[in-house]
C-alpha cells in the first residue's frame, strides 16, 4: 500500500463486534447484533455470536454500528498543491474521521477538466483505505467560458461536475451545462456567490464586521446566485445541488423551489451550522471560509431546515492551507478550513443539543448524501465487505492538534469540546481502532 499509518492495520483472521447496536439506513436494519468479520468480510450477523480462542474480540457495549460516512464536498489538492494535502494524507484524514467515501472537487492543478485526469485519480483508489469519487469541472480551466468533456468525463468516473469555488458567471454557459448534465444523470454544483457583490469582501456583512474594520460579504451574493441557479433548473427540469449553504436567504429560497418540485438538494458544512461569525472577533484566519460563517440568526435557521429535511447533507468543504499562507493578514489569508477529522463531533455537539436524535445525524453522513451523489454504497449484511464506523454518541472529547492527520492544520476547532465519537472504522479490509 502506499499510504501508512501506524493505527491503520490489516483485518487478518476472525474480528467480533460485540455487543453494539448495529443501524443501516441503506436496508433499514435496527437492531442489537454482533458482528464477526473474517479478513475484513462480513460472515455472520447474530445475537451473541459466541467468541473462539482466534477471534480478535471487540467490546461495542453502548456504541452504533454504522455504515462509513460519505463526504461529497472535499479538497485533497492533487495534483499540483502537494504541499497543502495530497490524496494518500486527505484520505487518512478522512478515515479517521470515519469517512469512507470522498468526492473530490476539481479545483487543482491542472483543473480536473477531461476524462483522463479523472481516470488519473480513480485509479489511485486502489492504494488507499477510502475510496475517492471526482467531480469533474464544468467548464475547461474553470474559466467558465466553454463546457469541459462533461460526457467523457463522466464515463471515465466523475460523479458530478463543478467549478466549486468559481461561480459560473455567464447564466447561458450554465445554462448548457445543466442541460448537459441532465443526459448523464449527474448534479451540478455551482458556488453560489455573485462576485460582484461580494465585492472583496472577507466576512459576514453585519455589525460584526463594521466592529472588526472588515470589509463585508452580504448574505445576498450567496442567496441571488442560488435564486439564478433554481431558476434554471426549473426551466430546463435539470438537477442542481447546491453546497455550503450559509444563510436564511438561502434556506427559503430552496425551500420555496423544493415545494415547487425542482430536483434540488443541499448541503450544509459543519461550520456553517455550528459556529458564528463570533469566532473571527481575534481575526482567526483558520475560519476564515467562502461563504463566510454567518450570524446566530442564520444558524438557528439552517439547524431547522436540518431539522424540517430542506437541507439533504452535511458536507465538510475540508480545504487544506499550510502555515505560511493562514499566517497572512486576515484580507489577503486564504479561505478554507479542514474538518474531516472534526465534523463528526461537531454537528452532534449542536444537532443533539437540539434534540436531533443521532440516527437523524447518522442519516446525514451516510444515507443522505449517498442519495444526492447518486453514490451504491456498501450494506452491512453477510458476505459484503465491511464498510462499518463504531460510533459512541456518548463521548465528550476535546479536540486537539494531534487529533489532525491532514498534511494541513488549519482548523478553528482546535481546543474545542465535542459530543459524539467516531473510535474505530473499517473498510477495504483495513481497521482504525482510536480506543
Amino acid at each position: 500500500m502506499s499510504f501508512h499509518n501506524s493505527n491503520i492495520n490489516k483485518l487478518k483472521g476472525f474480528t467480533l463486534l460485540k455487543g453494539g447496536e448495529v443501524y443501516d439506513p441503506f436496508i433499514g436494519l435496527d437492531v442489537k447484533k454482533d458482528i464477526l468479520l473474517e479478513d475484513g468480510l462480513i460472515v455472520r450477523i447474530s445475537k451473541n455470536i459466541k467468541s473462539s480462542k482466534n477471534y480478535n474480540v471487540i467490546d461495542c457495549s453502548n456504541c452504533i454500528l454504522t455504515n462509513g460516512f460519505v463526504d461529497i464536498h472535499s479538497h485533497f489538492r492533487e495534483p499540483g498543491f502537494e504541499i497543502k494535502e495530497t490524496v494518500n494524507s486527505g484520505s487518512i484524514a478522512a478515515f479517521y474521521g470515519g469517512y469512507t467515501r470522498v468526492c473530490l472537487m476539481p479545483n487543482t492543478s491542472p483543473v480536473i477538466d477531461s476524462p483522463e485526469l479523472v481516470k488519473q485519480l480513480i485509479n489511485k483508489n486502489d492504494s488507499l483505505p477510502i475510496r475517492i469519487y471526482p467531480i469533474g469541472a464544468i467548464t475547461k480551466g474553470q474559466k467558465g467560458t466553454e463546457l469541459s468533456e462533461i460526457g467523457q468525463m463522466v464515463s471515465a468516473g466523475a460523479i458530478a461536475i463543478s467549478d466549486d469555488g468559481i461561480p459560473v458567471k455567464n447564466s447561458q454557459v450554465f445554462r448548457m451545462a445543466v442541460e448537459y448534465a441532465r443526459k448523464f444523470n449527474v448534479p451540478v454544483i455551482n458556488h453560489a456567490e455573485d462576485d460582484c457583490l461580494v465585492n472583496n469582501g472577507v466576512m459576514n456583512e453585519g455589525l460584526q464586521s463594521l466592529k472588526l474594520g472588515l470589509a463585508g460579504n452580504p448574505d445576498i451574493a450567496e442567496s441571488t446566485m442560488i435564486y439564478r441557479d433554481l431558476s434554471i433548473a426549473e426551466y430546463t427540469s435539470g438537477k442542481i445541488h447546491i453546497p455550503h449553504v450559509t444563510s436564511a436567504k438561502s434556506v427559503e429560497i430552496i425551500k420555496n423551489f423544493k415545494n415547487r418540485g425542482v430536483d434540488v438538494t443541499a448541503e450544509v458544512t459543519p461550520h456553517h451550522l455550528c459556529l458564528t461569525e463570533d469566532i473571527l472577533k481575534n481575526f482567526n484566519t483558520n475560519a476564515k471560509v467562502a461563504p463566510p460563517i454567518r450570524s446566530l440568526k442564520d444558524k438557528k435557521v439552517l439547524i431547522d431546515a436540518v431539522k424540517n429535511g430542506y437541507i439533504d447533507c452535511i458536507a465538510t468543504d475540508h480545504a487544506p492551507h499550510t502555515i505560511e499562507d493562514k499566517e497572512k493578514d486576515f484580507n489577503h489569508a486564504p479561505c478554507g478550513m479542514i474538518g474531516l477529522e472534526s465534523a463528526f463531533g461537531l454537528v452532534c455537539n449542536t444537532l443533539l443539543n437540539e434534540k436531533v436524535d443521532l440516527k437523524s445525524i447518522i442519516n446525514l453522513f451516510t444515507i443522505n448524501p449517498c442519495n444526492v451523489m447518486n453514490i451504491k454504497p456498501s450494506v452491512i449484511k453477510v458476505g459484503n465487505e465491511a464498510e462499518i464506523n463504531v460510533i459512541d454518541a456518548n463521548c465528550r472529547w476535546k479536540f486537539k492538534a494531534s487529533d489532525i492527520h491532514s498534511k494541513s492544520k488549519n482548523s478553528p476547532i482546535v481546543g474545542m469540546d465535542l459530543l459524539g465519537k467516531v473510535y474505530m472504522t473499517i473498510n477495504k479490509g483495513y481497521i482504525l481502532n482510536k480506543k
